[in-house]
């Protein structure tokens, strides 16, 4: 007997922190998917300008707490998430709803996602599935990526070995074997380190088609002291959170060397990467903000030497997948299949993860 079929959205606040994406699926939380719309909600300067300081203050704490400035902060997220999910203007079974990270600490034992789940299910009167990384790093798992696991039921039948880059403020990567494995880990920052440093030396949020990088030089004895770090050397599972890299390495170069050199550093995470996985995948698919920047697509396929193309080449949208994935993972909760599992993020046994708010 088949399974139900669910109509679920999931929603995605990344750690480029642009704003909200919604999308709606249909899915049995297993091979069928089938996407049915999407939508985004930008946020405002002004809550760019909020989640950046609760970032800087949650580097100083010790475990996640409560209290101004993240309650007040974590109501006005989960409002603008409601917003989202009504510019979809359709009805669903169930709500994945991932919060914005404020932490990752995996190390210490805890990864921190604000937004409120119970108030969301009230404002929608729909069941909403939050708090969907916990539980994995309680299991010994890093927490982070979880999304590989959406991936491979995404990737059925595409040509193996595989590799899928998920270029948000972080990248991570998700190999696809030919016999079915999955290998799975963050890579190092995607546009984080790059939309820092244009703000700081333009006043805009991101390099735009990577004009900027494409007007400078990459200072390679930069590079060279930025990729001097056993990160690149540790094995998977490993993740990492938005702040563990910095910009001090370019710090006194021109805004479109500075440009140039951060990204040129991106696509070399990316060459590192690939000597965690056991093929050298065929392709690339390329998907998050990342994927905009013509800049970036180039070099990282001329430092890797593997061809990388946008996932709408294959008919995937780039800009709702994230989303996707926690709408299909919201009814994997719902059905008690596990979310996350020891040869993506590491735990030590597949885990259901995630809390289940009812309206009432």
């Amino acid at each position: 007997m088949s399974s139900r079929l669910y109509r679920a959205i999931g929603l995605m606040s990344g750690t480029s922190m642009d704003g909200v994406d919604a999308a709606l699926i249909e899915t049995d939380g297993e091979a069928h998917i089938r996407p049915l719309a999407n939508a985004s909600r930008a946020y405002d300067e002004e809550t760019r300008a909020a989640i950046r300081d609760a970032v800087a203050q949650a580097l100083q704490e010790d475990v996640p707490r409560h209290g101004t400035p993240y309650d007040a902060l974590s109501r006005r997220l989960t409002m603008i998430h409601a917003e989202a999910v009504g510019a979809l203007g359709a009805a669903a079974d169930i709500v994945g709803f991932h919060g914005h990270t404020i932490a990752h600490r995996p190390d210490r034992g805890w990864t921190w996602q604000i937004g409120d789940g119970a108030l969301l299910a009230q404002l929608l009167r729909t069941e909403v599935v939050d708090d969907l990384r916990s539980a994995d790093v309680a299991a010994g798992g890093q927490g982070a990526p979880l999304l590989p696991a959406y991936h491979r039921a995404l990737a059925t039948g595409q040509p193996r070995p595989l590799g899928i880059l998920n270029l948000g403020g972080v990248g991570n990567l998700t190999w696809l074997g030919q016999g079915g494995e999955i290998i799975a880990f963050d890579t190092g920052p995607g546009n984080a380190l790059i939309d820092d440093w244009v703000r700081e030396a333009t006043g805009a949020s991101y390099d735009q088609d990577g004009e900027l990088a494409a007007r400078g030089a990459a200072h390679e004895e930069v590079l060279a002291t930025m990729l001097d770090t056993d990160w690149f050397d540790r094995s998977p599972p490993k993740s990492l959170d938005r702040q563990d890299f910095s910009l001090a390495a370019v710090r006194g170069l021109t805004a479109e060397d500075g440009a140039a050199t951060l990204t040129a550093f991106t696509a070399m995470t990316v060459v590192q990467a690939m000597r965690h996985v056991p093929k050298r995948p065929q392709r690339l698919l390329v998907t998050g903000g990342g994927r905009h920047n013509s800049t970036l697509m180039q070099e990282i396929a001329r430092r890797t030497g593997v061809t990388s193309l946008p996932v709408e080449d294959v008919g995937w949208n780039g800009d709702s997948m994230e989303a996707e994935g926690f709408a299909w993972f919201a009814v994997r909760h719902l059905r008690g299949l596990p979310t996350s599992f020891p040869e993506i993020s590491g735990p030590d046994r597949p885990v259901v993860c995630g809390t289940l708010h009812s309206p009432s």
